[in-house]
């Protein structure tokens, strides 16, 4: 398998999403070692060793998050007429301990907890480092057989010398890392469709097949690839996309399988070239929120809430955090630093996906007439009532108390919709938005939780071309 080539520049249109899938979940916020939150960590895409998984329990072929467990399996479609190339690159973070140790009258060196050298704390920690494997071959050469590359991350030691203020020795800093072996298989298959469509098959193992079955998660998590995702590109070829595919290649989309990972096209809107294959829900390409400062471990979803709190620790907590963490001193200086029109870029953003009607009308047509009552207080407006409004479905009246069957759309909404598709659910209010678009709040019937989320108004919502009224269900009770 050669060496993968010029199309993975492709991938650097992606690499800042798949930087916040690599991070995700390895500092949880305020990043300190003390915080509760990061006593559990590497959550994501985790490949324990095979024999240690199935000692505590069968395997989980859902998506990565759900489970832990040794493997994990893109299927994704390339349409092609010719003979593509294809580029595969493999990322994942392997775990590195960093131990204090202090020096003593002797000369030898004792483990600390924490050391506290001048200035300068240092604290007993579990850190990563950024791991990447390119691979490629041409598509004709994975549809005579299954291509197997290993990946070996090795193992490895270093030593910083601590210091006081004053330059004496006080200890060191012993980083150390255990080897990581996977194995990297790729394969495709032509499927039946016109236009010629092929379907790759990408599968990452851990190889580790000795490992003790009484180690604790903390021990078999340092030979585990950690965050583990698959950034694929093609030449002479396109992905087709598996959340909104064309009509032709439906049945070939349903045959695809893809285990404890997720596929989606990324790279630059439009595009499909790139595919990124997530331990975590995405979208089609997804992106960075362009008023992220950058990296706050979280993927951008709540930078603001993120750079408040951090703003909040006191100067104990500040040197605490960091000392845990070289990153978690980027994020703390990085947030002590933000200049005040930054912070308040963060505070919001609305982007709409249609034209905002004005209040008068352009070029002296007819003007656009806007509600007296205010969007924000339902109670201002008589006409609108969630609990007994309905709304036309295929020619059916829906509302509250009808009995639907959810057909969540590809595109433009969660992710998570579409585990959703084809349950039934009931409608407990129809909504109007400040568009005057209706929206359906449903609970799912075959939820345990249901009776709790009814309770709270904890609803899912759907649009009412997203639903389907089951046969005999009119207007609800």
């Amino acid at each position: 398998m050669g060496k993968a080539g010029a199309a993975t520049a492709g991938f650097e249109a992606a690499r800042a999403v798949a930087d916040a899938i690599l991070y995700e979940g390895y500092l949880l916020y305020p990043y300190r070692r003390s915080s509760i939150k990061n006593r559990v960590r590497w959550q994501f895409g985790v490949l324990t060793p095979r024999t240690w998984t199935l000692a505590r329990g069968p395997a989980d072929a859902g998506v990565a998050g759900s489970a832990e467990t040794w493997w994990q399996q893109t299927d994704c479609l390339v349409e092609t007429a010719g003979d593509a190339l294809v580029d595969c690159r493999v990322r994942f973070l392997q775990v590195q301990h960093r131990s204090v140790e202090r020096l003593l009258p002797d000369g030898s060196y004792r483990p600390a907890d924490a050391l506290d050298a001048g200035s300068r704390p240092e604290l007993s920690f579990d850190e990563a480092v950024p791991r990447e494997f390119d691979a490629a071959a041409p598509l004709g050469d994975l549809l005579s057989g299954e291509h197997r590359v290993t990946l070996h991350a090795d193992e490895g030691e270093d030593v910083e010398p601590l210091t006081d203020d004053a330059g004496r020795p006080v200890g060191r800093v012993v980083r150390r890392r255990w080897p990581v072996t996977a194995l990297l298989a790729l394969s495709a298959v032509p499927c039946r469709t016109r236009p010629p469509l092929f379907r790759l098959r990408v599968r990452v193992e851990n190889l580790n097949d000795t490992f003790r079955v009484e180690a604790t998660r903390d021990e078999a998590l340092r030979v585990s690839p950690i965050a583990s995702h698959v950034l694929l590109a093609v030449r002479d070829g396109a992905f087709v996309s598996l959340l909104d595919p064309p009509a032709w290649a439906a049945d070939a989309v349903r045959a695809c399988t893809n285990q404890h990972t997720f596929p989606v096209l990324a790279g630059e809107p439009g595009g499909r070239e790139v595919v990124l294959s997530s331990p975590i829900l995405l979208y089609d390409h997804p992106r960075v929120a362009p008023e992220s400062p950058g990296d706050l471990h979280d993927a951008t979803e709540i930078d603001e809430i993120l750079s408040l709190r951090t703003r909040t620790l006191t100067d104990a907590e500040k040197r605490e955090a960091r000392a845990t963490d070289p990153r978690a001193a980027r994020i703390l200086d990085q947030v002590e630093g933000m200049p005040p029109a930054v912070l308040s870029r963060l505070h919001g953003a609305i982007r709409s996906r249609r034209p905002v009607p004005h209040a008068h009308a352009p070029s002296g047509g007819a003007a656009v007439e806007r509600p007296s009552a205010p969007w924000w207080d339902p109670g201002a407006d008589d006409s609108v009532s969630p609990e007994n409004d309905q709304v036309m479905v295929s020619g059916v009246p829906v509302s509250r108390g009808s009995r639907v069957r959810l057909r969540p759309r590809a595109q433009g909404t969660d992710p998570q919709d579409a585990f959703l598709e084809g349950r039934t659910a009931v409608v407990e209010a129809v909504l109007l938005d400040v568009d005057g678009a209706r929206h359906l709040a449903v609970t799912v019937e075959d939820d345990p939780g249901a009776d709790l989320h009814r309770w709270y108004g904890r609803f899912r919502y759907f649009r009412p071309d997203e639903v389907e009224p089951l046969p005999g269900e009119g207007r609800g009770a």
